[in-house]
């Protein structure tokens, strides 16, 4: 009989080190709590800014009719309505009339469960799936997705590595990578700025709005302890995405990573 092996590495959740795999447990309980007012405190959070981030993410990856993306911590479904929007206006433009797919998914089937009952999510039956699974091993086979996107996601990852590993596995050889994140201030006076605000009104806003402090509170630091753009860039490299851009918006408060599936 042998011992079973035990691993000493950690992670961070917010400014806390903890193992991986309570990482894992501990984010899926601050999205279970905050599910239902995920939107609404994106909005105030951002002051609505968040949509042209998104809208500006979309734009990157280009889509074209007949495409299928995978929206990974894809919560309520913004990226991926907005894809099979976008890929119908081209597809009417080029007058082709392949229908572009979108399949969101999340480790958190409250996070599921809010995108479905959205009102406007009717208008795309059979053409937007819901997956419960983990960024770390997708359930889906390889070289499966022309497109793939992931939003404010990959910093509740607790193995990113293993994550960019599995999102080029599932793309097709040419596959666009998106990732849009919070990130640092390009300008260090505003990252202090931006700092004070994040940390004595984010927490106050989940809450007032959300009844939940502790999660804005982790939500704030996660943000802070994520890489600052250029190391997560080399992230991306590492992975084999290839000709990996970095666009900054608002200032640095939130990036977008954009690269390809070689």
């Amino acid at each position: 009989m042998t011992d079973e092996i035990k691993t000493d590495k950690t992670v961070s959740f917010g400014f806390e080190e903890v193992s991986p795999e309570e990482k894992v447990s501990r984010v899926k309980g601050v999205f279970q709590s905050v599910a239902g007012r995920y939107d609404l405190m994106n909005d105030l959070m951002s002051a609505g800014v968040h949509r042209l981030w998104k809208h500006d993410t979309i734009a990157k990856l280009n889509p074209q009719a007949g495409e299928h993306l995978l929206d990974v911590a894809g919560g309520t479904g913004d990226l991926a309505k907005a894809f099979i929007d976008r890929a119908d206006r081209a597809g009417r433009r080029r007058r082709r009339d392949s229908e572009a797919q979108a399949t969101v998914c999340d480790i958190n089937e409250a996070m599921l469960n809010a995108g479905r009952a959205r009102r406007d999510m009717a208008a795309y039956e059979g053409r937007l799936g819901w997956v419960c699974g983990d960024a770390q091993a997708l359930p889906f086979e390889d070289k499966t997705f022309d497109a793939l996107s992931i939003a404010f996601g990959i910093r509740n990852v607790a193995d990113r590595a293993a994550a960019l590993s599995e999102f080029r596995r599932v793309l097709k050889p040419g596959g666009r990578l998106a990732v849009l994140e919070f990130s640092h201030m390009t300008a260090p006076a505003f990252q202090k700025l931006y700092d004070a605000y994040s940390f004595s009104v984010i927490p106050r806003l989940g809450e007032v709005i959300a009844s939940d402090r502790e999660s804005y509170q982790y939500l704030v630091e996660s943000i802070r302890r994520f890489p600052k753009q250029e190391a997560f860039r080399k992230e991306l490299d590492t992975a084999g995405f290839a000709a990996v851009s970095v666009t900054n918006f608002s200032g640095g408060i939130a990036a977008l990573h954009f690269g390809w599936a070689a």
